[in-house]
């Protein structure tokens, strides 16, 4: 019989034991980001969106940066009305250069277009899409190639997480994802941690729970390149964020920002994530 669901977060976040990474979170600056996906509907729609998120980042918002993840297609009139208060990024691209790859997107196209920011391996690209390793890989050195930032998001299914296998499939995907990469390109490269049972179900990992994934990753890379590189780089919580789970989140030392999905699609909603309390919700008042 499987376990419940909060039983097995509990079980796993002791799984996961302490990490022996120092908590140096204080030396990345934060990132929140949105990935709009198959969203909004029309033009008219995005630049309303992206127009009310730029609004929200004001002189109070914590030093932090901000990327919007948008369809191909809006991604030109999104930076044009952002005034440079945000990186607007693609939610992929085709690993080849040219040729007859009817619907691709390669990294010269979107690069002359400003691109700076580009995701990878995102559940739903494996999962509908059919992306394997190798293809997210290719990506990966492709974009970096290329000059731009890649965010590789990696994350376990929910049979995977009841089978307390979240640690070795965040391990896989890391090391395939990033095979190949070099130390020097790493400060382009932010990691995504997406439990895919938390994905679009309302559901999000404790803020304890995402913390010991995070660290575990951390670990990982600490052994792919070493202890200060994987120190540097950013791992962001992605899954069912909101306005209330962000400031325990981001709270937690390994926790360096958000992919945010449903939430980065109301002005409100996301503004207020990128306006996380820096303390946390349950840090006592002064």
């Amino acid at each position: 019989m499987k376990l419940a669901l909060a039983s097995l977060l509990a079980y796993t976040a002791s799984a996961f034991g302490p990490s022996t990474a120092p908590p140096s979170a204080h030396a990345r600056k934060p990132l929140i980001s949105g990935n709009w996906k198959l969203n909004p509907q029309t033009k008219e729609e995005a630049l309303t969106l992206a127009r009310g998120i730029a609004s929200a980042i004001t002189d109070s918002t914590p030093d932090v940066d901000v990327a919007l993840f948008v369809p191909y297609v809006f991604i030109e009139s999104t930076m044009s009305v952002v005034g440079g208060k945000l990186s607007v990024g693609a939610e992929g691209v085709c690993p080849h250069s040219n040729g007859a790859y009817t619907g691709g997107i390669s990294t010269s196209m979107i690069k002359s277009i400003g691109v700076d920011w580009v995701l990878a391996g995102h559940s739903e690209r494996r999962e509908i899409f059919g992306e394997t390793d190798y293809y997210i890989n290719a990506q990966c050195l492709k974009i970096l190639d290329e000059g731009m930032s890649v965010m590789l998001c990696i994350g376990e299914s929910l049979a995977e997480f009841e089978a307390d296998l979240a640690g070795s499939v965040c391990a896989t995907q890391l090391k395939k994802g990033l095979k190949g990469v070099r130390k020097e390109d790493l400060d382009r490269v932010a990691i995504a941690y997406e439990p895919v049972w938390a994905i679009g179900t309302g559901k999000v990992a404790t803020p304890e729970i995402a913390q010991s994934v995070h660290a575990k990753c951390r670990d990982i890379l600490a052994g792919m390149y070493d202890r200060e590189t994987a120190n540097m780089i950013r791992i962001l919580y992605g899954g069912s964020v909101t306005p209330d789970s962000i400031d325990d989140l981001m709270a937690m030392p390994d926790i360096d920002g958000a992919l945010v999905g449903g939430a980065s699609l109301d002005i409100n909603k996301f503004g207020r994530i990128v306006n996380f309390n820096k303390a946390g919700s349950l840090a006592p008042a002064n």
